[in-house]
């Protein structure tokens, strides 16, 4: 048998603005990660070259997104994980536009499942880290929900979630056990990755 190799967890930072709060839950989470063995690839999205979705449907015939942009190279990293985490400050109720349009540009894992009818062909964790000013009447549950969604296209399971209240730069860093339940997400989500790594490996 051959030796397992080290888990990868792709950690994306969706805020538009680098050094907020979000960025100090996914910076704990990716050290908790790593410290558990994992390799961690960090995506900022607001610097990965992300077009829109025009809803064209072009990917329903192959699974395949035709605009040529950054998010080509997203996909690579998205497949390529072994557990996703994704950081992002609450904007009205939802996610920024930034994070969005890598959201809705996940058409493709769709078309796949549901129109090509191509199966998941493994399950991995994943976990949503959010901050919201507490300001908002209306809450988080519009950024959970599409999260959720994009989730189960890409094959993930909703394993952890961690929603923390903060407005100003740098509140969430005076919140020490939201710091430390950030880390300790990412070391299980490390440790969930290895273990399914491993069963894969078992079997092949």
């Amino acid at each position: 048998m051959s030796e397992v190799r080290a888990p990868r967890v792709l950690a994306i930072a969706g805020s538009p603005r680098r050094g907020g709060n979000s960025d100090a839950l996914l910076d704990a989470c990716a050290a908790g990660a790593h410290g558990s063995g994992a390799e961690v690839d960090t995506l900022v999205v607001s610097s990965a070259g992300i077009k829109p979705c025009t809803g064209c449907n072009e990917c329903s015939k192959d699974g395949e997104c035709i605009i040529r942009d950054g998010m080509q190279d997203v996909y690579a990293r998205i497949d390529a994980a072994d557990a996703i985490v994704v950081a992002t400050p609450i904007f009205f109720a939802s996610v920024p536009a930034t994070l969005k349009a890598l959201y809705d540009r996940c058409q493709p894992y769709w078309a796949r499942r549901y129109v090509l009818k191509r199966p998941i062909e493994h399950r991995r964790p994943g976990a949503l880290l959010v901050v919201g000013g507490g300001g908002d009447p209306y809450g988080n549950s519009c950024a959970i929900a599409p999260t959720r969604s994009v989730f189960a296209v890409l094959g993930l399971d909703y394993s952890f979630e961690l929603a923390v209240e903060g407005d100003a730069r740098g509140d969430v860093l005076t919140q020490p056990a939201a710091i430390q339940r950030a880390r300790d997400i990412g070391s299980a989500l490390a440790l969930d990755a290895y273990e399914r790594v491993r069963t894969l490996n078992q079997k092949g």
